[in-house]
């Protein structure tokens, strides 16, 4: 029985270990989110924020709202040079939804205060058939530039 319990004990800690080694800031039902950050913003009420949600299953996901304590989010898109709010974005079956400047992104409005560099604002993330995926966005210089290019 000591050689059961200690071959649990071991098989218990390496999952432990690998599920602490994914490479995805926050995860729910096959969907990841990489690369959130906002950078610093110049307004004492308003940012932008980037990220990548990636959806592994195979039906799409649909990203109908994004909430946060620390102010009020809207979900926008850019055509042609104009931004426009949306009520919902789509992430494609094995696919990804890019937020990157001059395209889809996050505006945060009414902020309680001016996120400074070196903080994080979280936000929750609200899909309509999985659950709510909770991101904490660090807060990067306002030049930032992540290698990724978002």
């Amino acid at each position: 029985m000591k050689r059961s319990s200690t071959g649990l004990a071991v098989l218990t800690g390496a999952v432990l270990l690998l599920a602490g080694c994914s490479d995805s800031e926050d995860s729910s039902g096959g969907l990841t989110v990489s690369g959130a950050y906002i950078p610093q913003p110049v307004s004492a009420d308003m940012a932008a924020g980037f990220m990548t949600i990636s959806n592994s299953g195979s039906s799409k996901a649909e990203l109908t709202s994004v909430t946060s304590d620390d102010g009020e989010v809207t979900m926008h898109e850019t055509n042609g040079g104009a931004m426009e709010e949306v009520s919902r974005l789509s992430v494609p079956a094995h696919g990804q939804l890019v937020f990157k400047s001059g395209a889809n992104h996050l505006m945060f409005d009414k902020l309680k205060q001016a996120p400074k560099q070196g903080q994080t604002v979280t936000v929750e993330l609200h899909f309509a058939q999985s659950d709510p995926v909770v991101v904490k966005m660090p807060v990067k210089s306002a030049t930032y530039v992540p290698k990724t290019g978002h």
